[in-house]
């Protein structure tokens, strides 16, 4: 217990020493430093003095490329969710967990995998709208044949295109009427906010219908085991477990993986 004091002790000296060093050096660098000038010889003190101006040089291309590159970071920050949402990518990765989960396999394949694929596969649907995207506004803004406005302008409208033909007619005019617009003749009537949500609910209405198609099949095998398991009265052992395998190799003889992602990537086109 002494020794525990004597420790405390010096611990607590050690602190205090601290506080007077710091507070030492604090009183002597908040002292006003004056300095004389010589020049003429009146002995005036003159504080010194530190100014900062921030000024504009007048070069507008200079400006142009800071607010440039602002605007390619803000896409960049953006990038994932314009991916998710105005792409074909909600329905894929959508479809793929419930594969997943009709088949019983909670974690195979692992999420890593199924975002990759759903990513590829986004890219393989949107190919088209990227090279026109491409062709009429990232080539022609820079080659500066066109204006910024002018190439967002021509780089929504695939992208648009796209959206509206993957759109269910409920799902945006119930948009449509939340927003108050009235006289729609033509898709540039439309307004961006009202098509990408109205392209989103659509996306995953056709992903919960194919989501739906894809688990009757398992269902089924899933009945036909616990109808099973109850007659041989093993009530006892979870129908999952025996379910499983035959699910795998039901998957597995029909080809599951060719089948479902050749049908998903055809309701695209």
């Amino acid at each position: 217990m002494k020794a525990y004091l004597v420790k405390m002790k010096k611990n607590i000296l050690k602190i205090l020493g601290m506080l007077i060093f710091i507070s030492t050096l604090t009183f002597i660098f908040s002292t006003p430093v004056y300095a004389t000038d010589v020049d003429e010889g009146a002995g005036s003190t003159i504080p010194w003095q530190l100014d900062v101006n921030l000024t504009n040089n007048g070069d507008s291309q200079n400006l142009s490329s800071t607010l440039e590159i602002l605007l390619l970071l803000t896409i960049i920050t953006l990038a994932p969710s314009i991916i998710i949402m105005v792409t074909s990518f909600t329905r894929i990765v959508v479809v793929l967990h419930f594969v997943r989960s009709a088949i019983g396999t909670m974690t195979t394949p692992p999420n890593q995998i199924i975002i990759g694929l759903a990513l590829f596969l986004t890219m393989f649907i949107m190919s088209p709208v990227i090279t026109t995207v491409n062709d009429t506004a990232l080539k022609p803004l820079s080659n500066n044949e066109i204006t910024q406005e002018e190439a967002i302008e021509a780089g929504l409208e695939p992208i648009r295109n796209f959206m509206y033909g993957q759109t269910n007619t409920k799902d945006l005019k119930l948009f449509l009427d939340i927003a108050d617009v009235t006289e729609v003749n033509d898709i540039k009537d439309i307004p961006t906010t009202v098509l990408i949500p109205s392209f989103i609910i659509s996306e995953l209405r056709t992903a919960f219908i194919i989501g739906f198609l894809i688990y009757i099949p398992f269902i089924i095998i899933d009945m036909v085991v616990a109808s099973t398991l109850m007659s041989m009265g093993m009530m006892m052992l979870p129908p999952t477990t025996i379910s499983m395998p035959f699910k795998i190799l039901l998957f597995i003889l029909a080809d599951g993986w060719n089948l479902i992602i050749g049908n998903l990537v055809k309701t695209f086109y």
